[in-house]
């Protein structure tokens, strides 16, 4: 600290002088500088990301952790020209048992009795068109102010275990199933729930109504057989299938006139 100059030599002399002197003071010694040769070979710059340091000293890295499984089926399948899994499952309506080229068919079917139709269909134990037929009956019915529902349901349910039981009888060459049975009876109810509609309209009571009523039983009894012999392979039976039939939506007859 003593080669530093004293408080009077960054003045002019005296303090009282205001002139100041800007000249740097003179270290005793000069300032050496090392310099280091760089001997090493150079080494190109890489830009690859180095692995994740897994210990309690690196830092986290969340691409260690990520699950990139999907990202690569995604890839190959697209590669490939496949899609994925969700491309090769089913419709929701399929999966719900709602076949609507199926209720297309069988509606067809009962419409025009004549008409040929696909066994496997009507082997199908398709319940969504049965339903909407005897909803829209019980709805038709209850704007002429009856409260049929439980007719409905009670007739088409012991229908069924009869018809189930009869074709079980009749039928060798397939097995009958409970659901192509309650299917093919809740089709075959199309003609009613025109004539409901109809009776709407117009009242159908009389000699008018028995002959609608007969054209209605006789449409349903014909479509009813045609479908159970060609779903159940009952090859000269028809007719003898037809009379239970005809019993059977007489009864629905008579809750839709009277």
């Amino acid at each position: 600290m003593s080669q530093f100059g004293g408080p009077d030599d960054f003045y002019g002399g005296n303090q009282g002088d205001t002139s100041y002197n800007f000249d740097m003071p003179e270290f005793g010694q000069e300032l050496n500088f090392q310099t280091f040769d760089n001997t090493q070979a150079s080494v190109p710059p890489s830009f690859e990301a180095p692995p994740p340091q897994q210990g309690l000293g690196g830092f986290y890295d969340p691409t260690a952790y990520a699950d990139n499984s999907y990202a690569q089926t995604k890839a190959v399948g697209g590669a490939d020209g496949a899609g994925t899994d969700f491309d090769d499952e089913p419709p929701l309506l399929e999966e719900l048992g709602i076949n609507p080229n199926h209720i297309f068919q069988k509606t067809l079917a009962v419409l025009n009795p004549l008409r040929g139709t696909d066994q496997q269909i009507l082997q199908d134990t398709d319940m969504a068109g049965p339903l909407v037929f005897c909803l829209t009956l019980g709805g038709f019915l209850l704007l002429q102010g009856k409260v049929t529902f439980s007719y409905i349901y009670g007739i088409g349910v012991m229908g069924c275990i009869f018809f189930y039981c009869l074709l079980s009888l009749m039928v060798t060459r397939s097995q009958v199933t409970f659901g192509a049975v309650a299917s093919v009876l809740g089709y075959c109810l199309l003609p009613m729930v025109v004539l409901s509609g109809i009776n709407i309209l117009i009242t159908i009571q009389g000699t008018l109504g028995l002959i609608v009523s007969g054209i209605s039983i006789f449409w349903c009894a014909i479509s009813a057989s045609k479908l159970f012999a060609t779903a159940f392979s009952m090859d000269h039976q028809q007719l003898l299938i037809a009379y239970p039939c005809a019993v059977l939506y007489g009864g629905f007859a008579l809750i839709t006139i009277y």
